[in-house]
């Protein structure tokens, strides 16, 4: 789970402009979060979240998050989807993680995310064989 705060990436944003967020979020990712006004700060606030929430599902000491390698999209249906590449993918194979789910929640002064790991299937040991004699 993380939470961001929507002042703080207000005044970001109006301190360093879009340019900031260019490191954090890919061009479709900021596209996203685009309105004929300029950047929905509320989507903005839910895509830092929903990242940040993907990461720790991770489970990774000392490593820091590869903002560009987890990518939130919006789906055709409109829910979001995380899309893990470079080493992103490589931290959720180590940890044995296929897919990892994400729900975003914003209102006026906070977005919060929260992200769930789907393990990867192991592959099944095989069943002994037990004979019995009569």
């Amino acid at each position: 789970m993380d939470i961001v705060s929507v002042n703080r990436v207000r005044r970001l944003l109006a301190q360093y402009g879009e340019k900031f967020f260019e490191r954090m979020l890919t061009p479709g990712e900021l596209d996203d979060c685009r309105t004929s006004g300029g950047l929905d700060v509320l989507s903005l606030c839910g895509r830092i979240a929903a990242k940040e929430a993907a990461f720790k599902t991770l489970r990774v000491r000392g490593r820091f998050l590869p903002w560009p390698d987890i990518v939130v999209r919006r789906s055709e249906g409109g829910w979001p989807l995380v899309e893990l590449y470079g080493p992103a993918a490589d931290m959720a194979a180590e940890s044995g993680i296929s897919e990892i789910t994400v729900s975003i929640s914003h209102d006026v002064d906070y977005a919060v995310a929260v992200a769930a790991p789907i393990i990867a299937p192991t592959p099944s040991a095989p069943t002994p064989f037990h004979s019995s004699s009569s």
